[in-house]
């Protein structure tokens, strides 16, 4: 999809996404997603999933998983063109899209507003969130050593996210709004989908059910799930 973009014409390109970026309160949320992404060093086999639970209590309802073969290399701040095509692919897997989606990235947290949870929002209509495990962009004030402090992350004034801390003495993540949700919806989610570890639950069961799935473990394909997997 993007294998033949030099970086110069992926930065036109998010520029020209970037105008597309609307930001606006879901009414109601009773589903989540999280999405994620797998690859063995130096392969092109992208090996992506989108995992499904009822919000807020967190209960695991059906994945699903595909690969996608791209040589689009990786470079801090086009995560999307690697990483989107693949997640696409399993989000047409998908009959019943959940309310929103939260990606291991970042949204609109980014020099041109538009990291891979604003890319895959735009080009799936679709409200996504941004939750990145470093800081790509902007200013950080570290936040208070408590569980579910905050603070916001700036540039040039601009608030573009939250620094989030999910655990006391554990380095923060952090949220952005991707598309077609607010940031302050977006740090309310997540806040709301913090368990016993760092990462939040949508993004942190996606990560382990791709990793089975790399590994031999899950087959590609849409999964109901009736019963608690076993991984967990």
């Amino acid at each position: 999809m993007y294998d033949n973009y030099s970086f110069e014409e992926a930065t036109a390109y998010q520029i020209e996404l970037a105008k597309q970026l609307k930001f606006q309160q879901i009414p109601e949320i009773k589903t989540i997603a999280g999405a994620d992404i797998s690859f063995n060093k130096n392969s092109a086999t992208m090996y992506a999933g989108i995992v499904m639970l009822t919000y807020p209590d967190m209960v695991l309802k059906a994945f699903a998983l595909a690969t996608y073969e791209t040589n689009f290399p990786y470079r801090p701040g086009f995560l999307g063109f690697k990483e989107v095509p693949a997640l696409l692919k399993v989000w047409e897997l998908i009959k019943s899209k959940p309310d929103v989606v939260v990606l291991d990235g970042n949204g609109i947290l980014h020099p041109r507003r538009m990291g891979v949870a604003s890319h895959f929002g735009i080009l799936a209509n679709h409200s996504t969130i941004g939750c990145a495990k470093s800081l790509l962009y902007g200013e950080n004030h570290v936040p208070e050593n408590k569980r579910l402090s905050t603070t916001e992350i700036n540039s040039y004034g601009e608030t573009l996210g939250f620094a989030l801390r999910t655990k006391i003495s554990c380095a923060p993540v952090y949220v952005s709004a991707g598309h077609l949700i607010t940031a302050d919806q977006s740090l309310a989610i997540l806040k709301n989908c913090i368990g016993s570890y760092r990462i939040p639950e949508p993004t942190r069961i996606a990560h382990n059910i791709v990793n089975d799935f790399r590994t031999g473990k899950l087959k590609a394909g849409f999964h109901e799930v009736s019963a608690p997997l076993t991984l967990f």
